[in-house]
C-alpha cells in the first residue's frame, strides 16, 4: 500500500528554503561548511532526516530560530535522507553550486521563497519525496512591460549590469 500526503513547508517572509536529498550523516556538517564558505554573512540552518540507525533529525546552523524551523519542518517531512536549509541574508543562487558539490548530495528538489508543498509517498517502510509544489499556477505570458520590469529588477538587485 502507498499513501500520498501533502506536507506544507513553513517559509517565513524574508527567508529562502532549499530542499534536497543526500545520503550520509556527515551531510549536515558538509552542507553547513558549503554555505558558510559561500556567503559568510548568511544566517542559515540545515536539518537532515536519517534513514536508518537512530533515525533522528540532525541539524546545524548559525541562527537558532532558523535551526528550530529547519528541525521542525524536517520532522514534519520525515523522509529518509532528505535535508532542508533555511537561509537569510543570501539567496539560493549564492549557495546552490556549493551545496550541489557536496559529495553526499544526490539532488535538489526546490530552492524558493514561495509557499512550498512537498508531495510525499508513505509506505509500510517509510516516506519519500515524490515532488514539490513551488508557489502558484501561471496566470499568463510575459508581455513587454513585464519583460522590462524583470530586467530592471535584476539590475536593481545587482545580478545584471
Amino acid at each position: 500500500m502507498i499513501e500520498l500526503k501533502v506536507v506544507d513547508i513553513d517559509v517565513p517572509e524574508g527567508v529562502n528554503v532549499i530542499l534536497g536529498t543526500t545520503h550520509f550523516i556527515k551531510s549536515v556538517e558538509d552542507i553547513y561548511e558549503a554555505i558558510v564558505n559561500s556567503v559568510p554573512e548568511a544566517k542559515f540552518a540545515v536539518a537532515f532526516c536519517e534513514a536508518s540507525g537512530k533515525r533522528l533529525v540532525r541539524s546545524e546552523g548559525n541562527d537558532k530560530e532558523l535551526q528550530t524551523l529547519a528541525e521542525r519542518n524536517a520532522l514534519k517531512l520525515s523522509c529518509g535522507h532528505t535535508f532542508i536549509v533555511y537561509l537569510k541574508n543570501a539567496y539560493p543562487i549564492n549557495v546552490l553550486e556549493k551545496i550541489k558539490d557536496v559529495y553526499e548530495v544526490c539532488s535538489i528538489h526546490a530552492a524558493t521563497a514561495n509557499p512550498l508543498q512537498v508531495i510525499v509517498a508513505e509506505t509500510g517502510q517509510g516516506r519519500g519525496v515524490l515532488g514539490i509544489v513551488d508557489g502558484f499556477t501561471s496566470l499568463g505570458i510575459e508581455g513587454e512591460a513585464d519583460r522590462r520590469e524583470r530586467k530592471e529588477f535584476l539590475r536593481k538587485i545587482g545580478y545584471k549590469l
